[in-house]
Formats: C-alpha cells, structure tokens, sequence
C-alpha cells in the first residue's frame, strides 16, 4: 500500500539543502583545523623572530606585542575569513575565485598598519612577514575546500 511510498519519502536521496549544509559543514572543519595551524605557525615565527632580535615594540603605545597577540589576533581574522568562504560559497557562483580575490585584497590591505606603525626596521618587517604567514595557510586551504564538491 503506502507504506513503501512513504519509506521511500523518508530514505531518499538527500535534498539541495542537505548537500549545501554538508558542505558547508566540511568548509567550516578544514578552516578551523587550518585555524589552528595558522594560529602555531605565526606564533612559532613570531618567536623566532624574537629569538633572533626583533623587539616587537610599537612606537604609538610603547608596548611590546606579545606572543600570545600573534596567536589571537590570526585566530580571529583566520575565523573571519571562514565566514567570508561559507558566505561565499553559499550565495556566490564562483565561491573560489571570489574568495581568493577577497583574500588576497584583505591580506595586501593588512600590509598597510605595519607599514604605519614607526616601528624599527626589523620589527616592520617581522610584521610584514607575520601577515603573510597565516595567509599562506588559510587561502590555499579554504580556496581547495571551496573547489571540492560532494554533489
């Protein structure tokens, strides 16, 4: 009687908004786990750099940025960026490329207070480097997870 049908209703195939939130659910998962590797990796070389004479101290404020700094700070904008990719890939049609060119803007335009800061020479350009480092972890790995479909 109807008793198939209705099984067939409830085991089918997963529906559009089944997949999407799948893959957003993997985006998120791959940009916390690359989170967290951007977040040692900038603290590791930021210690480094500490390690070998760069000061860290800002002219403005006097203060000198602490490790811990380097950790929070790429953790939150790594987060932001997370949000960019869900953002994107849910209402954009070419999440990829839309991201990699968001991120890569972001990233030149976060060059600029380092540059700004009066900062020594060597703290600037620790700093300048430190920027990219996250970068360098978080484009590559959320752009391949917005190129990966499970469609």
């Amino acid at each position: 009687m109807n008793s198939l049908n209705d099984t067939e209703v409830v085991a089918g195939p997963a529906t559009g908004q089944t997949r999407l939130t799948h893959r957003l659910r993997g985006l998120a998962g791959s940009g916390f786990i690359a989170t967290l590797a951007a977040m040692v990796a900038t603290t590791l070389a930021a210690a480094l750099a500490q390690a070998v004479g760069v000061d860290f101290e800002v002219p403005d404020g006097g203060e000198t940025i602490p490790l811990s700094g380097f950790a929070v700070v790429t953790g939150f904008f790594s987060v932001v960026g997370i949000v960019i990719a869900v953002a994107l890939r849910r209402w954009s049609a070419r999440p990829a490329q839309r991201f990699v060119w968001t991120a890569v803007s972001l990233t030149a335009i976060s060059l600029v207070p380092p540059l700004l800061s009066g900062a020594n020479t060597a703290t600037t350009t620790a700093l300048l480097g430190l920027h990219l480092v996250p970068a360098a972890v978080m484009i590559p790995t959320l752009t391949r997870s917005l190129r990966t479909r499970t469609d």
